[in-house]
């Protein structure tokens, strides 16, 4: 059992490819070393192992040069330092990223302007399983200060995990299903953190255990913030918190492992800005989970190894609020109050407005074969398959946005890799799904009542997307790797895309669906070149996205009260069209480091980064919600004595490149600036091993920062000026 505490062999992206077989001669039945860009269960410590292999300093720019396409990889390291309560907080300043910010507890990944249901988000290698792809004021139940890491995947490798990650995947990763045994038998961590513009507090703690091939783990964290600062004062119902945690067991043996855990999640978070403010609006998810995986290890014969995932979970959250708007509110939560599905005897008393509950299971299944030797390279690869159901359930207005329903999915997907060496390596992938979405459709006689009535009957589509990808990887010299990708993705349109038919009061929008909507297509280009290694490390890319077919929100201008007959009378809720039309997407992302000086164990570097995306529809009018060209550098500081330190500016334009009833959002300045002393101990004397502290500022030039990529940006500014303090521990 050895192997178990020595060798973290990791897979990757191309994982289920099997990428990097060695060479053109592939003689060797031993599965070969991949890059961990994925959460694919291979027995390994994901909390130490970077792409490469090797541990990142604090502070060093990670970068994967053995992918196809580009992989932002958060590290344990900067989730302890940057303690974000949510995946977009701990994204959305990297290159090509950003966040909804709908609210502290709501603020879902966008990728090179692409949201919703072209994200997906995935938990140790299977989805969520919330609703937040309904809707912007809907969170992710992941928090991220229980993740050993946190990547984004674009390209070819989003074929593994489903055709409608367009945008690409998140993936977070966590030991909750443990696959290793620590050394000396156990291992443990406790974090926590201090905010200063919110009165914000964090903590986080974890231990793992192992003895004879049987592991153990159990995590748990608990943050609170109050509402937050501003340049302009108090950003008002804008306070959160979350608690949750979980256990896991696995039995690891000579050839593999197997292994279940549970999760809980439970938040309460506020929603800022406009009407949502005045009414105490605040939603409370709350989620169990299942999971399990394994994988065994053929000693011969024509496949190396096969990996199973699945998880079932039970998500609900309830959306509570004032019933009138001229009652007002205050600041601090109501947890304690009016927590029934039908307390609103009177008017200005708390009211649950609507109810979500979605119950979904997933699972996939994977075989990786083993190498092939061809005359012209090693062909490597793997080929799985994959379903999942998921039943949305409704009342309230929630009932009123979409009625119950249900969908699935199947699907086959294949990955190939062919090494011809000298460094040059081509990778293939293909998928096809089909999926099924049985609901309730809604046609609606227009945009504005006509006496008319809106007819409701049950409809179920069907859909068939197929979809294919092809990579070049070439190695150049000083340690450079160029690629190049294509890509043809269909996705088949969400239940809400189809089937949304009224308000949605969270997030202040009279939603209408087309049950008629079309697969949406997209083909897409992408260069790269990536470094690594030595004191310039860099990664950059550029890409052109063409959709047949995009699916958007078009505001229409029409306001509306909670029925469709108040449309063009009231102007409560916003309305929104889902609507189709071609589009085409391009944008560059570009990220760098140089370690400038190195005097004795200090080393003085300076860094940067410059990213846009352009979205326009083939009519020549702009896509809503586009992020802006950000340009940010900064200066570094890290010493082999545990010193780290950094200064950085951000700096995004304005954004004037707007969609129909769209206003421009100013460009702003964030100054950011963080400290940190690492302290390694013997465990055996001083009973723990690592000891971290540090502090970390963010918009300290207090500047007003709205996201031109959120519905609310005309409504609320993100925090002023913030410090935080964080501490971490390790045994």
């Amino acid at each position: 059992m050895n192997w178990l505490r020595g060798r973290h062999a990791a897979i990757g992206l191309a994982a289920a490819a099997g990428v990097s077989a060695g060479g053109a001669a592939a003689q060797t039945i031993e599965l070969p070393e991949l890059n961990v860009t994925a959460a694919s269960p291979i027995l390994r410590d994901d909390r130490a192992a970077p792409a490469d292999g090797r541990t990142w300093p604090v502070g060093v720019l990670p970068v994967a040069t053995d992918v196809f396409a580009p992989v932002t990889v958060i590290p344990r390291d900067e989730i302890v330092r940057r303690q974000p309560t949510t995946l977009g907080e701990a994204l959305r300043d990297r290159p090509g990223l950003s966040g909804s910010t709908f609210a502290p507890g709501a603020d879902r990944p966008i990728i090179r302007g692409l949201e919703g249901p072209r994200v997906r988000i995935i938990e140790n290698g299977l989805g969520v399983h919330d609703v937040s792809a309904l809707g912007e004021d809907h969170a992710v139940p992941l928090n991220p200060l229980v993740a050993d890491r946190i990547e984004v995947i674009r390209g070819p490798a989003t074929l593994r995990y489903g055709s409608s990650a367009i945008g690409g995947v998140v993936s977070a990763t966590n030991s909750r299903i443990p696959q290793f045994e620590p050394p000396g038998g156990y291992s443990a961590e406790a974090i926590a953190g201090l905010s200063s513009v919110d009165r914000g507090r964090s903590t986080a703690a974890r231990v793992d255990a192992g003895h004879d091939g049987f592991l153990f783990h159990a995590d748990g964290f608990a943050t609170r913030s109050e509402s937050y600062d501003t340049p302009d004062g108090r950003q008002a119902n804008s306070q959160a918190r979350s608690t949750g945690g979980a256990f896991g067991f696995s039995k690891a043996y000579e050839q593999g492992y197997v292994g279940l855990a549970y999760s809980r999640y439970d938040s309460r978070y506020h929603i800022p800005g406009g009407e949502s403010a005045e009414l105490n609006s605040r939603l409370d998810p709350s989620q169990d989970k299942i999971q399990a995986q394994g994988e065994h290890r053929f000693a011969e014969g024509p496949f190396e190894a096969v990996r199973f995932w699945a998880n079932a979970s039970r998500y609900k959250h309830r959306e509570l609020g004032l019933e009138h708007e001229e009652h007002g509110h205050d600041d601090h939560d109501h947890d304690h109050e009016h927590d029934h599905d039908h307390e609103h005897e009177e008017a200005g008393q708390d009211t649950v407005h609507g109810v979500f509950r979605n119950r979904e299971a997933e699972a996939r299944l994977e075989l990786q074969h083993a190498p092939v030797a061809l005359s012209f390279g090693g062909l490597t690869g793997a080929f799985g398959v994959q379903a999942g159901r998921g039943k949305l359930k409704t009342s309230g207005e929630g009932e009123s946005l979409i009625a119950p329903t249900d969908t699935r999915t199947i699907a086959a997907y294949v990955f190939e890799q062919i090494d011809f060496g000298q460094g040059l390596k081509l990778q293939a992938a293909g998928r096809i799904e089909h999926a099924s979405v049985d609901g309730t459709a809604t046609t609606y006689p227009g945009l504005v009542p006509d006496g008319t009535d809106p007819v409701d009957r049950g409809r179920e589509r069907k859909f068939t997307p197929v979809s294919g990808s092809v990579g070049l990887l070439q190695d150049l010299p000083q340690g450079f790797v160029a690629s190049l990708t294509g890509q043809y993705v269909e996705r088949a349109p969400s239940g809400l895309e189809l089937f949304s038919r009224g308000a949605h009061h969270a997030a202040g929008l009279f939603e209408i669906g087309d049950p008629n909507l079309k697969l949406e297509k997209a083909k897409s280009l992408e260069i790269g070149l990536r470094r690594s290694e030595g004191a310039l490390r860099i990664d950059a890319s550029a890409y052109h996205t063409w959709f047949d077919g995009f699916i958007y929100r078009r505001l229409t201008g029409v306001g509306c009260g909670h029925e469709f007959e108040s449309c063009g009378e009231e102007d409560e809720f916003e309305q929104s069209v889902y609507s189709q039309k071609n589009a085409r997407f391009y944008g560059v992302e570009l990220a760098a480091q140089f370690d400038a000086v190195t005097v004795g164990r200090h080393t003085f570097g300076v860094e940067g980064q410059y990213d846009f995306t352009r979205a326009k529809f083939t009519d020549g009018a702009n896509v809503p919600r586009i992020p802006p060209h950000r340009l940010g550098g900064g200066v570094f500081w890290r010493s082999t004595d545990g010193f780290f330190a950094r200064v950085g500016l951000l700096h995004a334009f304005a954004q004037n490149r707007t969609g129909e009833i769209e206003t421009r959002t100013p460009g702003y300045d964030n100054l950011k600036a963080e400290f940190s002393y690492t302290r390694a101990f013997d465990r055996a004397t001083a009973r723990i091993d690592t000891l971290t502290v540090g502090v970390i500022g963010d918009n300290l030039l207090d500047d007003r920062i709205r996201n031109s990529a959120s519905f609310k940006k005309d409504e609320i500014l993100l925090p002023g000026a913030a410090v935080r303090a964080f501490l971490k521990v390790g045994f």
